[in-house]
Parts: structure tokens; C-alpha cells; sequence
């Protein structure tokens, strides 16, 4: 039983290395400071408490329990040059000053691993879900019984062949599918260029259909929506109805496979209380969750490569 339990803490140990060092070389990467200031303590890189906020999500822990739990990693400190650990309140107040844009830069830098420069992925599916962000205290919840829940609406692009998360949009009302989705294609589109797209019935729309088809010149695949035989209008959503792809659209169903596996490993609930933090927690899950895809990547070639 002692020598098992050695190898399941190696192997936890050496899969927390492998993400930090994927970490590294991808924040490295940005354009992102190593200060954020000139009067700046310099006590630690912009850097290295990034990597350690991607961590948190990565051990799906709290500031202060990661905090915790991280002093004792003797490796995690020795790759990361680290002669101290940082209060967990210092990561609290860089996550907030943080730009969101540097980490939508990093969110790009993760989908660059899985493609070379002249690659288009050939299957592209959307969909939406929600992001759990409670506002009641405990007291609140002990006092009245209830709890008081406040959802994110999001939508994300998933490649079908590698399962790798391309863009995401996320809102903090409800909103419908088709608002989502004119920004959200053209995020991806333009981050990684995709040959088809997948929607389900919520994403129907002939201006969604003339986007993709004539902005991004790409194929579309949305089944139709229809009460009562009513006539279909639109001369792409004529098309759907007489023409449509029972052997494309199966693959709509990865996306919520994504959508499972994100708030599995994840988790699916925001710490945040402010919209704005709220983004940026939704940008590290997605940071992660492509970065875990690749090392699985990594680890699958390697297995192969010993057999």
C-alpha cells in the first residue's frame, strides 16, 4: 500500500511540473511585463503569479488553501525560481489588476500549440452553457435556507478533431444564442480558421447562415426551427431543409462534451462577484482546460512512442 501511495504522489507531482512548465513557456510567450509598475517591489514577476493563478485553477483550489498547499511542493518552487510563497492576498490583487487582455493573449497562445501557421480546423461546433457565481453570504444562506445564484451565460468554440477550445464570449444577462454567436464566430474565425460550423437549432437564423457563408466563407450546418409547417424564409435555411447534413451535425454533441469535462475538472462556479473578475475567471478555466488537452496530447505520444 506505502509503495503505491509513493507513485500516485510521484505521478501527481510530476503532472503539476509538466503543467507549470507548459505554463511557462506560453505566459513567456506574451507580451506581458515582468512589473507592473516602475515603483513596483519586485518581489515577484507579473510572470510567476500568473502561472500560479493558472495553477489554482489547475488544482481547482482556493487562493488560500492553494497557497498552502503549494509551500509544500518543493519542485513547483525550484522551477519557478521561487525562494518564498507569496501571500495568497498578493495573488488576489494581481488577478485584479491584471488586463483582460493579456490573458485573451494568452488564451491564443494556448490554441497556437495544437496547429501549424496554414492549418484550418475542418469542424467547428458552438454552444452555450452557464457559469455559477453565488452572491449570498453563509449567514444569508444558514438564516434563510435559501441560496441565492446568479448564472453566466457563455459560449465557446470547440474544435471536433482535437477537442481544443478556440473562443469563447460570455455575457452577464440572458441573452440569445445568435447574439453570442455573430461575435463569437468571428473571434474564432480569426484566431484559427475553420472549413465548418455546427449549431444547434437555437443558433438557426438566415444572418447567421449569410455570416459564414459569405464573411467567412465556410460551410454552415444549423437544423431548422419550424411551428405548425409555417414557410421557411431565407435562401440558406431553404437550403437546411432540403439539404441537410445528418453526418456533420452528430458532431455538435463534442461541444458539450467540452462543456462537461471543463466544469468536471474545472469546476463550473465563480468565485467572483464583479463582472469584469468574473471574465477573467471564465479566460484562466479556458487557459487551463487547453493546456490540460495538450499535455494529454503530450502524454499519448509518448506512451505510443515506448510501446
Amino acid at each position: 500500500m506505502k509503495s503505491n501511495r509513493k507513485e500516485t504522489i510521484k505521478k501527481s507531482a510530476s503532472r503539476n511540473i509538466r503543467f507549470i512548465q507548459a505554463a511557462i513557456s506560453i505566459v513567456k510567450s506574451t507580451h506581458l511585463n515582468p512589473y507592473s509598475c516602475k515603483f513596483s517591489k519586485k518581489v515577484y514577476t507579473q510572470h510567476q503569479l500568473l502561472i500560479l493563478v493558472l495553477f489554482k485553477d489547475f488544482c481547482n483550489q482556493h487562493y488560500r488553501e492553494f497557497i498552502e498547499d503549494v509551500g509544500d511542493m518543493e519542485g513547483v518552487l525550484e522551477i519557478r525560481d521561487l525562494s518564498e510563497v507569496p501571500h495568497f492576498t498578493t495573488l488576489q490583487k494581481f488577478f485584479c489588476r491584471i488586463k483582460t487582455l493579456y490573458l485573451r493573449l494568452t488564451f491564443r497562445k494556448t490554441v497556437n500549440l495544437f496547429y501549424t501557421n496554414d492549418d484550418n480546423i475542418p469542424i467547428t461546433a458552438i454552444d452555450s452553457s452557464g457559469f455559477t457565481s453565488g452572491y449570498c453570504s453563509h449567514y444569508f444562506s444558514e438564516r434563510t435556507g435559501k441560496i441565492r445564484k446568479h448564472f453566466l451565460k457563455t459560449s465557446i468554440s470547440v474544435d471536433t478533431d482535437q477537442q481544443v477550445i478556440t473562443g469563447f464570449v460570455a455575457s452577464n444577462s440572458r441573452v440569445h444564442d445568435t447574439r453570442h454567436a455573430v461575435k463569437l464566430l468571428r473571434q474564432c474565425h480569426k484566431t484559427r480558421k475553420s472549413d465548418c460550423y455546427v449549431m444547434d437549432k437555437g443558433y438557426d437564423s438566415e444572418a447567421i447562415h449569410r455570416l459564414i457563408r459569405e464573411d467567412l466563407h465556410a460551410n454552415s450546418v444549423i437544423p431548422i426551427r419550424s411551428w405548425n409547417n409555417e414557410i421557411i424564409g431565407g435562401t440558406y435555411r431553404q437550403e437546411m431543409a432540403q439539404q441537410f447534413n445528418d453526418t456533420i451535425y452528430p458532431r455538435r454533441q463534442l461541444v458539450e462534451n467540452k462543456f462537461s469535462v471543463l466544469k468536471r475538472k474545472f469546476s463550473g462556479d465563480l468565485k467572483a462577484r464583479r463582472f469584469l473578475m468574473q471574465i477573467k475567471e471564465i479566460a484562466t478555466k479556458m487557459i487551463v482546460c487547453n493546456i490540460h488537452r495538450f499535455l494529454l496530447f503530450l502524454a499519448i505520444e509518448v506512451f505510443y512512442r515506448t510501446e
